[in-house]
Parts: C-alpha cells; sequence; structure tokens
C-alpha cells in the first residue's frame, strides 16, 4: 500500500521530531508502529494515534531530551513508554504521543497485564518487540523516516521559505499484517490462544477491530476467543484481570461503530453470558404474535438493530451519527419483558402482556451499567443518565391518552435529554414489531412528529420554546393566592394554552387564568 504523507495530521511536526532526535541521536532509529501504521495504511487519520518506537538511545537519556521538546508524562514508564507532547502541539492536543523503547513482555499466563514482566531494551531489534503484539494490523512499522527539505525561491521581497515535499519510508511487515488489511481480516500474531492468555481484554479488542473496521475474525483466531472467553472474569488475588474500565471502553466502542455487528459477535462469542447474563433472558421470551410475527424479545431487539441502518431510518434522521446512549438504549430497550411477562395460561391475561417492562427495565439496566462501569470508559464518554432515561420512556409515543402539548415539551424540547434520541428509538422499535398482518404501524411516531413541528414554530431564537407568559410569584401577586399546590397546577394550565396558541400576551394570560380560578 502506498502511503500518502501529505494527507497525515501533524506530518511537519513529525518530521520536525525525527530531524530533531536525529540530529542529537545520530545512531538512533525512530519508527511509526502499531496502530498508527494500520491507521496510516487504512487511510483513517483523522482520529489518528501516535505511536513511535525509538533504537539506539538510553531511557535516561531520551527522558532527559523530550523534556526539553514538550511535555514528558511519565505514567507510561513503567511499560518502557513515555508519553509525549511536541511544544507546538501543547494548546492544540490534548493527546500525547506514546514514545516507547523497544520492549519484550513476559506473561505469568494469567492474562492480565499487570502480571507482565516489562523489559525494555534500546538495542532490542524492532523485530522481537513486533513480535509480542496482539493483532497482525497492529504489528507493523514505518522505519527509515527520513524527509528531503525543497528550498522555494520568493520574489525579493518575501523570506526564503523551506517546503517538506517528501517522506521517505520502508514498512516492516513480519506476520502479514499488510495482507491482512488488504483482505480486511483480524489475526492474531502468532499463536492466538498465547496471545490471548497474555491479555484477555485482547479478545475484546479485536471484536471491537472487526467492528470498527468491518473486518472478518480468522478462523483460528475466532476459536481461540470462543474457547477463552470464559476467563473474561478471572481474577487474581481478589482484583479483576480484566478491570470493568477496560470492558466498558471496549464493548462501547463496538457498539458505537457496528451495532448489529457487535451485537451478533458478542452473542456468538458468548461476552453475554459472562458479562450480561441478565440479557439473555430476552431469548425465547415470547411476544404476542397480533402485534410480534417478528419472534421473540430478541429477535426483536437485533431487527431494531437492523433498522437503525436501513433506508428508512436515514430517510426519516438523514445521515447524522447516532449517539452510543441511543444505540446502547436499543440494546437494552426491552430487557424488562422477561421479568414482567404474564400469559393467559400462567396469568390469566387477555394476552402476553409486560406491564411496567419500560421502568423495571431501566432499573434493572441502570445496576447493569454501574456493574461494568459504562459512565468510566477510558477515552470513551458514556451518560448513563440518557441512556437509562431513553429506556424508561421508550414506549412514551404509544399511551393511549392525547398526550399535552406540555408533556411533548417536557420529553422532547429537554436540554438534558435528547428528544431526537427518543423519537429515533421510538421509531427503530416500531419499524421492529411487525403485525399478524406483516403490517408496521407509524402512524404515532409520524402523529408526535407533526405535533412536535407545530410546536417548532413557536420557536424564535436559540431553538428554545418561548418562555413562560407569567410565573409563579406573578399569579401570587396578581390573584392574591398563597404559594402552593395550587399555583403549579396554575402554570401548568397557562403553560399548554400558551403552547397550543390560545394566549400570547400576558393581558391575555391574566385574563385567561382568572377564568380558570372562577371554574375551579
Amino acid at each position: 500500500m502506498k502511503i500518502d504523507f501529505q494527507k497525515i495530521k501533524y506530518r511537519r511536526e513529525i518530521i520536525n521530531f525525527v530531524k530533531k532526535i536525529s540530529k542529537e541521536f545520530p545512531e538512533a532509529e525512530v519508527f511509526l508502529v502499531g496502530g498508527t501504521v494500520r491507521d496510516i495504511l487504512l487511510k483513517q487519520t483523522d482520529q489518528m494515534d501516535y505511536d513511535f518506537l525509538i533504537r539506539k538511545v538510553p531511557a535516561k537519556e531520551l527522558e532527559k531530551f523530550l523534556s526539553k521538546l514538550g511535555e514528558v508524562n511519565l505514567v507510561g514508564k513503567k511499560f518502557g513508554v513515555f508519553k509525549f507532547l511536541p511544544a507546538a502541539l501543547i494548546k492544540k492536543e490534548k493527546d500525547s504521543w506514546d514514545i516507547a523503547l523497544p520492549r519484550t513482555e513476559y506473561s505469568g499466563g494469567s492474562g492480565t497485564r499487570k502480571d507482565f514482566n516489562v523489559q525494555s531494551d534500546s538495542n532490542l531489534l524492532i523485530e522481537k518487540d513486533l513480535s509480542r503484539r496482539d493483532f497482525t494490523i497492529n504489528a507493523m512499522a514505518l522505519s527509515h523516516i527520513t524527509h528531503n527539505v525543497e528550498r522555494v525561491t520568493q520574489n525579493a521581497e518575501s523570506k526564503n521559505r523551506y517546503a517538506l515535499c517528501d517522506m521517505r519510508y520502508e514498512i516492516i511487515d513480519l506476520f502479514g499484517g499488510e495482507n491482512d488489511l488488504k483482505k480486511k481480516i483480524i489475526r492474531a500474531v502468532g499463536d492466538p490462544e498465547q496471545r490471548f492468555k497474555e491479555d484477555y481484554s485482547r479478545m475484546l479488542r479485536g471484536i471491537r477491530f472487526a467492528c470498527q473496521f468491518n473486518f472478518k475474525i480468522e478462523e483460528k483466531t475466532w476459536r481461540a476467543m470462543k474457547k477463552l472467553m470464559s476467563h473474561i472474569n478471572d481474577t487474581l488475588n481478589g482484583e479483576r484481570l480484566v478491570p470493568y474500565e477496560t470492558i466498558a471502553k471496549e464493548f462501547l466502542k463496538s457498539f458505537y461503530h457496528a451495532p448489529l455487528r457487535a451485537f451478533d459477535l458478542y452473542d456468538q462469542s458468548e461476552i453475554f453470558k459472562f458479562l450480561i447474563p441478565e440479557i439473555l433472558k430476552m431469548k425465547k421470551c415470547p411476544q404476542p404474535k397480533i402485534y410480534h410475527t417478528e419472534g421473540d424479545v430478541w429477535q426483536h431487539t437485533r431487527l431494531a438493530f437492523l433498522n437503525l441502518d436501513s433506508k428508512k431510518f436515514k430517510k426519516q434522521f438523514s445521515s447524522e451519527k447516532n449517539s452510543i446512549e441511543l444505540i446502547i438504549a436499543i440494546l437494552f430497550h426491552d430487557i424488562g419483558k422477561p421479568y414482567t411477562i404474564k400469559t393467559p395460561e400462567k396469568n390469566g391475561t387477555d394476552r402476553i402482556r409486560f406491564s411496567g417492562h419500560d421502568q423495571v427495565g431501566a432499573k434493572l439496566f441502570k445496576k447493569i451499567c454501574k456493574r461494568l462501569k459504562f459512565s468510566s470508559g477510558p477515552n470513551f464518554k458514556f451518560e448513563t443518565s440518557k441512556a437509562v432515561w431513553l429506556v424508561v420512556n421508550h414506549s412514551l409515543i404509544y399511551q393511549k391518552e392525547e398526550m399535552k402539548n406540555r408533556t411533548i415539551e417536557k420529553y422532547f424540547f429537554n436540554e438534558k435529554y435528547s428528544g431526537q434520541d427518543l423519537l429515533k428509538l421510538s421509531f427503530v422499535d416500531t419499524l421492529a414489531t411487525v403485525s399478524k398482518n406483516s403490517e408496521i404501524n407509524l402512524e404515532s411516531f409520524y402523529k408526535m412528529i407533526q405535533r412536535i413541528k407545530k410546536l417548532k414554530k413557536l420557536i424564535k431564537e436559540k431553538n428554545r420554546l418561548p418562555k413562560s407568559i407569567l410565573d409563579g410569584n406573578e399569579i401570587m401577586k396578581k390573584f392574591n393566592i398563597p404559594s402552593g399546590p395550587q399555583i403549579g397546577k396554575l402554570l401548568e394550565i397557562l403553560r399548554e394554552a400558551q403552547l397550543s396558541g390560545e394566549i400570547k400576551t400576558k393581558k391575555q394570560a391574566r385574563e385567561f387564568l382568572k377564568k380558570v380560578i372562577n371554574e375551579l
């Protein structure tokens, strides 16, 4: 694969960094390694992390010199890694570059990086360093990074300028990573069982890569994942080998990149069995066939994910990226059904019913989020409260009673939560609900869309509905009413009339409330 360095972010800073290292340490060998090389070859460089490996420079001398070039964080020093941010990027970037010495890692076989004995050696061959990595697509390096500087002649009044015009490189690929990139394959380096026993979190990372890049997991690697997945909860001296924080990061990223693919891979590898056994109760949980000919709750949930990528969905909501809270809410929106099911045979109901499944499901989902530490997933923001709010309200638009404008305002014009995500969840939930006549009833959804559009006509600035015409203090003063529940009730009635367009001025509001008070 040919590399176009012109499109690499911070190309100039990279060249300047290599230049300074080479000048200070003429014997040094500088490499770009791992995921950096993978992303460059895939031309996915917008959010790329930068990983360097430097040979033939002792650790103390390298650390001292890096501190002159920018900020050095020693958090990664235990594993032979310096966190470094060039001075030119301190005001632009938060994410540091990883600057590592060649290293070998000897695991005690427990399946955790905590059990690693890291040995850094500035003279260790690059080949030895690459052989310890997880997957072939992460086990490549770019070597001999050099540059030519072309002098650009300007007019007499301008200063001479220099343009970085070329970077020369060689790809070191001992394990077929470049070929696996071309074939879209996730393959472990060497023996997959050995790689995973060194660090069980690599199994989740492999699934995340499959989702992120839409790659297939190589058969031998996949068999090893399924064989060893039961170790994901192993402990050593009372501590988890794979922290929940790591699990949260890989889980959320997998679903964010490819929801349906993640759902299937987590199911097929039996990760759900070991991490979220509660969710498996959705399998074989029946639904009333009059509304759900698509199958059990599990099949309904999978169909909802399928619809998330459908033409109907994209037409309705354009191509905007879906939030991780929405995606995870889809996964758990019906988790309460198996816990609330009532059937004619066992409970004497007229049909299968799941009364209160949204509230029960939301409580259970919140506990799962807390257990798996979803909100603390490193480098990935997930707001549990937003996802739980979506789960508890996912059936809102199907309520039998006519919804008040004030209620629509509360749920679909809410600055704290996303009414748009609630509409998206309702839409895929409805599309996954196939009636006895193979029909999908979107009447309630489109009715809600129209009512929201009507309310949006009242918006004049900052995408907010107008403020209430009168506040509680004004009502108490005008009508000589003491503070209490009656004021709240009057405010609700007044707001509904305002959103319905019945009143538009303070005078109209006072006259309206006078009539209401007389009738109460």
